[in-house]
């Protein structure tokens, strides 16, 4: 119970108000301009505040959008609000893992630069469905696609400057210990969407700390924006939405970490591979949790992550 009370404190509105007395704005007082941006889930909720907010300040915009029509609504939205035109849609279900390795073909061969990643998408899938390619959907999308995309455009990111990558993570996670030999989620019966959910969260936390120790060259960070109301939260927990929409954060104010990852300068001179809340380094496990995992098991994660991207033909990764 002490931890529930402490999480609504915390993870709500009170708690961004209270953290945020302590921010600095001048950190996000930022010229984008010439700087590229690649925003997954971009048309709605924290990844639409991330887009517009990074539009303002001149940022050429790529928007990863499953919804072509939401993409593009957004998108003119957007534009209209900020003046900027600099801003490009591209549709793509995160799910379909051969889709997410072509995108990151095209886009190699057709871009020069970019310098932000945000994987902002996700899905939180309560009953279990599997995509045409044969895996369980959450997984796919939340973990597997995060994974092959954020993989497949580092060369990209490495001829850029100085490259960043943020992934909007959760703090479900906290209480979920790594699964190494069930990411299909095959043994959990019955079948929770919100469990799912969660893991694929405690996962992405996991490979960002791997990315930074591969990847020195780009800077990696996951964050928790809090309980934020989102058309997500409000879609995929809606008992959890009536019980706390007064208390939960706006999609700006879950968005401001994000943001604060993405462009603010005091992260280039902070650790890779950090979780973030409210703009601050915090710890990845809640104290006497149990959750954590030897350094030889999270590479058994990512060697099992491997063998499904093998299976599916898709492009090696190799850590």
């Amino acid at each position: 119970m002490d931890n529930w009370v402490a999480s609504v404190v915390i993870f709500c509105r009170s708690g961004y108000e209270k953290a945020s007395k302590n921010f600095d704005e001048e950190d996000l007082k930022v010229d984008c301009t010439g700087y590229h941006f690649m925003i997954t889930g971009a048309n709605s909720g924290i990844g639409k505040c991330v887009t517009t907010s990074i539009a303002e300040r001149g940022g050429t915009i790529h928007m990863v959008c499953r919804n072509e029509t939401a993409g593009n609504e957004t998108k003119l939205a957007i534009m209209k609000t900020t003046g900027n035109e600099d801003i490009h849609v591209y549709v793509l279900d995160l799910s379909q893992s051969l889709e997410v390795v072509k995108f990151c073909e095209e886009f190699r061969r057709t871009h020069d630069s970019l310098n932000v990643l945000v994987n902002n998408a996700g899905c939180m899938i309560n009953q279990k469905e599997l995509t045409e390619e044969g895996l369980e959907k959450n997984f796919a999308t939340n973990t597997l696609g995060m994974h092959l995309l954020t993989t497949g455009l580092v060369p990209l990111l490495q001829k850029s400057k100085n490259p960043r990558v943020v992934t909007v993570s959760s703090g479900g996670m906290l209480v979920q210990k790594l699964k190494k030999d069930d990411l299909q989620f095959e043994q959990l019966l019955p079948f929770d969407g919100t469990m799912a959910y969660a893991q694929n969260k405690r996962q992405q936390v996991v490979l960002n700390e791997q990315y930074a120790k591969k990847y020195p060259e780009i800077h990696f960070s996951c964050m928790h924006p809090g309980w934020a109301a989102t058309p997500a939260v409000k879609s995929s927990m809606p008992e959890f939405y009536e019980k706390m929409k007064d208390r939960l954060r706006s999609p700006e104010q879950g968005a401001d970490t994000v943001v604060w990852l993405a462009i603010g300068q005091p992260i280039l001179k902070m650790k890779s591979g950090l979780f973030f809340q409210d703009r601050r380094p915090v710890s990845t496990h809640l104290p006497l949790a149990c959750t954590k995992v030897s350094a030889e098991e999270e590479e058994r994660f990512v060697e099992e992550l491997d063998k499904i991207a093998q299976n599916l033909r898709v492009e090696r990764i190799v850590f």
